[in-house]
């Protein structure tokens, strides 16, 4: 099982990568009607019994829009004791859900689907929230792109090949005429600064797709990079019932069945959480850099907007997901563990 699982990460795994101030996500109590009472904008009347979460994040995006409920932990302001552990890798995220060390997991999309197709003997996971969309996005130090038609007869550096941004962009050029490898030229690179490096030795006019923070860490480097197509925008024109979805919330079911009012309440301080993160950028930033997800809060500040940090559940969550999903499972089975996941796989509150 553990031979299969791990084969199957290295098909899945995304090179995205491709992850003490503000409203925490726990606030401050406000007073009700009653003086006797007191409770949170967020929290039902009756609270949950407090629950330790075991979260396990990836460097990132994807762990952006979790700074603020870090931050009201650290503040001593949490209503639940949530232990947050960010990795590098989502291979080291994996054997940690199976052996059950984990309860929450912040991962990509495909290797969510993944897991669910592999960890039904250990009680299964499902996911609750897309919290990142699309981070990808087409770079150049020139001004001739302007549609993903223009990429036509066209080099493209980029980082992850037989995975999902390959997916990505495959799939994006083939709905618009273009056939990758063919009209145009896609030369994949094991890392971002390799992608750089390549672009900044590059003649003419360089072309790349990159994830997001390191548009930004390049555009700082490079001068005259700048951002040609935003490869969600470019998605959602040619599968708008769908959407190309980076990260996702995972939970062992078994945690969330013992736990059902706990984990609501957990949604619920998430949410807040991705809400302060959208809405003050500057205080935002300088927890993600305080955290270690991105080394600089400038950095983070300028990368943040268009990190397309979100967090979409319910019904809306299913359509996304599972549409993405299918896209990639039609490119490359075993990039969502060979099979699409049944309902089961999208928790439902």
């Amino acid at each position: 099982m553990k031979k299969s699982i791990s084969i199957f990460l290295v098909l899945a795994l995304c090179a995205v990568l491709l992850a003490g101030c503000g409203a925490p996500a726990s606030s401050t109590p406000e007073s009700s009607s009653q003086p006797t009472e007191s409770v949170s904008a967020s929290q039902p009347q009756e609270a949950a019994q407090r629950t330790t979460f075991r979260i396990a994040s990836l460097k990132g995006p994807t762990t952006m829009g979790l700074v603020g409920l870090m931050d009201s932990v650290d503040q001593g302001q949490a209503r639940h004791d949530y232990e947050v552990t960010m990795y590098g890798a989502a291979d080291e995220i994996t054997p940690l859900l199976v052996k059950g060390e984990v309860d929450v997991a912040l991962v990509p999309c495909n290797l969510a689907s993944v897991l669910y197709n592999n960890m039904k003997e250990q009680g299964g996971v499902e996911i609750a929230a897309i919290n990142t969309l699309g981070v990808l996005y087409i770079v150049t130090t020139g001004d001739e792109i302007h549609s993903v038609t223009d990429l036509a007869g066209k080099t493209i550096y980029s980082t992850g090949e037989g995975t999902t941004p390959e997916y990505t962009l495959n799939y994006i050029l083939e709905q618009n005429g273009l056939v990758p490898g063919q009209d145009v030229t896609i030369e994949y690179k094991s890392e971002a600064t390799e992608v750089v490096s390549s672009m900044a030795s590059s003649s003419g006019y360089p072309i790349a797709m990159l994830p997001q923070p390191y548009v930004t860490t390049a555009q700082m480097q490079m001068e005259n990079l700048s951002v040609a197509l935003d490869m969600t925008e470019e998605w959602n024109k040619v599968s708008p019932d769908s959407a190309l979805v980076t990260g996702v919330v995972l939970a062992r079911k078994e945690f969330v069945q013992e736990n059902e009012a706990a984990f609501r309440e957990f949604l619920e301080d998430y949410e807040a959480s991705v809400e302060f993160v959208n809405a003050n950028t500057q205080e935002a930033a300088q927890l993600v850099a305080n955290y270690g997800i991105v080394p600089k809060a400038e950095v983070a500040e300028k990368a943040l907007p268009a990190c397309n940090i979100t967090f979409i559940t319910g019904e809306e969550m299913k359509t996304k997901v599972s549409g993405y999903l299918n896209v990639l499972y039609e490119q490359d089975a075993k990039s969502v563990g060979g099979a699409l996941p049944g309902d089961d796989f999208y928790y439902d509150a």
